[in-house]
């Protein structure tokens, strides 16, 4: 199963999301909800740094796979702030969607 976590700071505002896991809902190169979900973040990183125009904290597991941990930085402007934020939750409910249509395969927590 995929978990996505979502954290807030004090004020609401999304700082990190982390993705783990392996929806395993169908054969390697056939999964359509981890193709969705893997689409889903590293669009929504690549976003950030070129919509907001900042590097956010990234650590993935390149060998295995299956882990994605994506903070914002906090030494950006308001503009880029909101910029992130709306991506962000963007991608928390563009993947709340997939939850939906497929809860056995991916789960949020936040």
């Amino acid at each position: 199963m995929i978990q996505a976590l979502f954290k807030r700071d004090e004020d609401g505002n999304l700082v990190s999301f982390e993705i783990t896991g392996h929806a395993e809902s169908g054969p390697d190169g056939s999964d359509i909800v981890c193709a969705a979900v893997s689409a889903l973040t590293f669009g929504a990183t690549n976003s950030i740094e070129a919509l907001a125009g900042f590097q956010p904290l990234v650590e993935m597991d390149e060998e295995n796979g299956g882990h994605l941990y994506v903070e914002v930085i906090q030494d950006i402007n308001r503009e880029q702030s909101h910029i992130a934020q709306i991506l962000l939750e963007s991608l928390l409910l563009s993947i709340g969607t997939i939850v939906e249509e497929y809860p056995e395969y991916v789960k949020i927590i936040k």
